[in-house]
Formats: C-alpha cells, structure tokens, sequence
C-alpha cells in the first residue's frame, strides 16, 4: 500500500525540457512537491515554469558537464534548501552501424547517459543522505531503458549506457540502502518522445518512427506515474528496479 502524503519534498528532475522529464515534473509538482527542473533548453524551462505554475524552479545545466551541475545544485539549495528526491532522467539516444557511427554521437551518449547520471548523483547525494539521517524518504531515481537489458542491432553504445545504468542503480543500493536512500531505476519501453530524433542516420530514425508506429505506445505520463508510484511507497519500501512497456510490446 502507497503513502501518497509527499508534500513538502523538494525534487530534482533532469531532462525536464520535454518528454518524460517534464511530464515527471508536472505529477510531481501536482502532487505537492517543490521541483526544480534541469535541462539545456532555456526556453522550455522557462516555459514549462510557468505553466506549472508556483513552487517551480527552471535552472539551465548540462549534465554531462560536472561543474554545470554543481552550479545548478547550489542554485536549487538557494532557491528550495536541500533536496530529498532527484530523478536522473536526462538522456540522448543515437543509433547507427557500429562500423559508420559518428564517434562524437557515443561521447555524447557516455557522456550524458553514464557521466550526467553521475555528476547528478554525487551532486546531491549529501542531501539524499542527510534527509534519510532525518527518517525522511530519500531517492535517488535512475531513468534507464529495456535497451539494457535487451540487444537491439544498431543501438550498440546506447544499449551499453543503459546496462550501466542497470547495474549501477544496484550496486549504489548496497551502498545508500543500509543507509536509508533509495535508490531505484525506471526502465520504459518505447515511449512517445522526442528520444532519437536527433540521431544523424536517417534510416535508424525511420526505422525508429516505424516501431513506435507499429504499436500503440507509452505516453510520457506513464513513467511520471510509475515514478510517482515509486516513490510514494512507505519509507521502508524501495521499488528497486521498474520495468514498464506498451502492453503490445510484450
């Protein structure tokens, strides 16, 4: 049984500027929490702030740079005080051949997939653990994919980063769990997002557009439920790892 009483948290969300990040930004923000939304995309921060309305804090960072995200942290803490919830949602997903992959396309899928999920993690982890230390709920939630755990031809690099984030949500659990942080991963299927679009293959793009045609698809509401869901579980319960895809996609 759930325990739906999480007002007063204050959330962290990166990737907030569209997709899931921002859908998970709006239940959150409906459901009574503080949030502060992280992204590169001013515009849209800004934007999605004001829809949302009160209690709402767009910061500009790129998780992929360390120093960005300590910027940004600082500004959150100033803004809110320290944070008890983070979802590490950013994330870019490129596919090509192995052998035609533009090199630059898997640094920038290491370097926001794995790094920004570290850089995000070690910049508020003080607070995850000095909430847990105040009999508080403290998350840490890792935004992962299927794709680390399924082979997919193509996607190489980017399936690699998710199984990272796989096993690193684990073994970051024996490490903060005894110590009363959570720390869960969130693996969608296929989603309706803007996930892919900026891949340079054309045909991986197209044949990304034909799987989500070919079945009725998740909307990004769906995972900003499951992580509410998961997080809204008593103190003792940790939803350690969430696998949620299209019912058509087995």
């Amino acid at each position: 049984m759930t325990n739906n009483n999480i007002e007063s948290r204050v959330a962290v969300v990166t990737g907030a500027s569209s997709g899931i990040g921002a859908a998970t930004a709006r239940r959150l923000s409906a459901d009574g929490m503080k949030v502060a939304l992280l992204g590169r995309r001013k515009d849209r921060l800004e934007e999605l702030a004001h829809d949302i309305g009160a209690n709402t804090l767009a910061v500009t960072a790129d998780v992929s740079v360390r120093q960005s995200v300590l910027d940004a942290a600082a500004e959150v803490r100033a803004a809110f005080g320290p944070v008890d919830l983070v979802v590490a949602n950013a994330g870019v997903m490129l596919g090509a051949p192995f052998e035609h992959a533009e090199i630059d396309e898997w640094d920038q899928m290491v370097g926001t997939n794995v790094n920004g999920l570290l850089y995000t993690g070690r910049a508020f982890i003080d607070d995850l653990l000095a909430a847990a230390d105040a009999g508080r709920r403290a998350d840490l939630v890792l935004v992962g994919s299927i794709g680390g755990h399924l082979a997919f031809p193509n996607y190489g690099v980017y399936c690699a980063t998710k199984a990272a984030v796989a096993h690193l949500t684990r073994t970051l659990r024996t490490e903060f769990g005894p110590r009363g942080v959570r720390v869960k991963n969130i693996e969608p299927g296929f989603v309706g997002t803007e996930l892919g679009a900026g891949m340079r293959d054309d045909n991986r793009r197209a044949e990304l557009d034909a799987w989500r045609d070919g079945l009725e698809v998740l909307v990004p509401e769906d995972i900003a439920d499951a992580i509410a869901f998961a997080i809204s579980a008593p103190r003792r319960v940790n939803v350690a790892e969430l696998i949620v895809v299209p019912t058509e996609q087995g």
